[in-house]
């Protein structure tokens, strides 16, 4: 693109599109008809020599070619906005509604802190947690079902270029079994009585095999799995009722009450450990809300260095 000969409005429909993710919302963000933007995007495939955007559902997504252009384009976009309309986010007014996906076992942690700040910080802005998958996840976040999502990344998939991320937190693994269980006598379980245990564990949807699994396996070692649930707080009753035992994820930090009958052990071997992360779409770089929130997140629950 030659910048003499540029028409810069094109960059508005450009950014509505990465935003939007939808030529119908995006006309309606600028203020266009949808026949005006269809027009705009086809200029802007000229100008590129490249789609730019290829349907998916009921929207639009990103080739690599407007990734790449987004990432210098999306601060400077910002920047110009912020200059010559000033930051316009007025968080004790906003009556904005925005969606994380998460497992419950993040949410426990991650809603009833939010939800404290933003009662007073933003007390009409509506969050809403929906459930997390480790399979494509990530299409989540593309097709705008979610603003942000807190997870572990499955990274036995590769991370698309449009997925931007903060690391918030590092759980432990621990051993949970109640208090009135053989194994509970000892302060350690040994190994081997360990893995002849029977256990329960939770299975998200994505995961053909629970993470701790994946660590025994790659030491030659397997344990008795004799259960899985979709939920943490279910592994928590199974484990409360019965004598099967559970390795889940322990944040010192953050913890709620929730060992009532429950005891907590070391578990015989540490695997390596899991990072929790925020992810969000590239498209919301120029957006005050977003950043807004993502910052709030950020000094909630990001590890200190």
């Amino acid at each position: 693109m030659n910048y003499r000969s540029a028409d810069l409005n094109l960059l508005k429909v450009f950014e509505a599109l990465m935003t939007e993710g939808n030529v119908t919302r995006a006309a309606r963000k600028l203020s266009l008809t949808q026949p005006t933007v269809s027009n705009a995007l086809r200029r802007l495939r000229e100008t590129f020599d490249d789609p730019l955007f290829v349907r998916s559902g009921a929207g639009v997504n990103p080739t690599r070619r407007a990734i790449e252009l987004w990432e210098p384009l999306a601060p400077s976009l910002h920047a110009i906005r912020g200059t010559l309309e000033g930051e316009r986010f007025d968080a004790l007014r906003s009556t904005a509604s925005l969606s994380i996906a998460m497992s419950d076992y993040v949410s426990s942690i991650v809603v009833p802190r939010l939800a404290g700040q933003l009662s007073t910080a933003a007390p009409s802005m509506q969050i809403h947690a929906i459930p997390n998958t480790l399979v494509d996840f990530d299409k989540v976040l593309a097709d705008n079902k979610a603003d942000f999502a807190i997870s572990v990344y499955n990274e036995e998939v590769q991370r698309p270029a449009f997925l931007k991320s903060r690391a918030l937190w590092s759980p432990d693994f621990m051993c949970v079994l109640r208090t009135g269980h053989p194994l509970a006598r000892a302060d350690k379980i040994p190994l081997k009585k360990f893995l002849a245990a029977r256990h329960v564990d939770v299975s998200l949807v994505g995961k053909t095999m629970p993470t701790y699994d994946l660590f025994l396996h790659s030491r030659g070692l397997q344990r008795n799995l004799v259960a899985t649930v979709n939920h943490y707080h279910a592994a928590y009753e199974v484990v409360r009722r019965s004598d099967l035992i559970a390795v889940l994820p322990w944040s010192e930090r953050f913890e709620p009450v929730r060992l009532a009958g429950l005891r907590r052990m070391p578990v015989p071997l540490d695997a390596p450990p899991r990072i929790i992360e925020l992810f969000w779409h590239q498209r919301h770089e120029t957006s005050a809300l977003h950043q807004w929130l993502k910052n709030l997140l950020l000094v909630l629950f990001e590890q200190p260095s």
